[in-house]
């Protein structure tokens, strides 16, 4: 993360300073910085294949309509991937076409099934779950991704609150926690 914070820390900046160099200003910046690396926006772009291949991957299980194969996949990915109806409607009609899935029209909504081609097609895709292939989807493997970002935003949000709101001897406190919430989280990496 070279070069993430401005040249010389956060420094000492008039009202507001926490001590150590650090003010509430220098934390809420470093926090938005943070989170503008990290955070996955709804929508994020996926591969057009990946789109496929997940709704074959949902379709597989059981039939649904447009809406819950999105919502499936936003939910299996853990918040990171939540494709767009024009991506999602697109795909399904595509599918249809090539006669891999069958749309079936029920009050107002048509939901989708597997053809036995598409069952076919979707056991030669094998496993294959693009929710879970970077790793950001809660069947997605050991490394959860989404949730270490997260994890380390509300930190940060907790350390401004302490900054703005408590008194000298709880700063100090709290400095020497994240210190040491440092130091645990390198001794983490240290243990491969």
């Amino acid at each position: 993360m070279g070069n993430s914070y401005p040249a010389g820390g956060f420094g000492n900046r008039g009202a507001g300073n926490m001590g150590g160099g650090m003010n509430a200003d220098g934390i809420w910046q470093a926090m938005e910085q943070f989170r503008a690396r990290f955070e996955k926006k709804v929508g994020t772009r996926m591969g057009r294949g990946d789109v496929r291949a997940a709704v074959l991957a949902l379709l597989a299980e059981r039939p649904m309509h447009g809406y819950q194969i999105i919502h499936e996949i936003e939910e299996r990915s853990g918040g990171s991937w939540k494709p767009s109806p024009g991506s999602v409607y697109p795909t399904l009609q595509l599918l249809n076409d090539e006669g891999l899935i069958s749309a079936e029209e029920s009050n107002g909504r048509k939901t989708y099934a597997l053809t036995e081609a598409g069952r076919v097609e979707a056991a030669r895709a094998g496993a294959s779950e693009p929710w879970g292939a970077s790793g950001t989807g809660s069947e997605g493997g050991d490394r959860d991704f989404a949730a270490l970002p997260k994890a380390g935003f509300e930190l940060a949000q907790a350390a401004a609150q302490v900054g703005r709101t408590g008194t000298p001897e709880q700063v100090k406190q709290a400095v020497a926690e994240l210190e040491d919430a440092r130091r645990r989280l390198y001794s983490i990496l240290a243990q491969d």
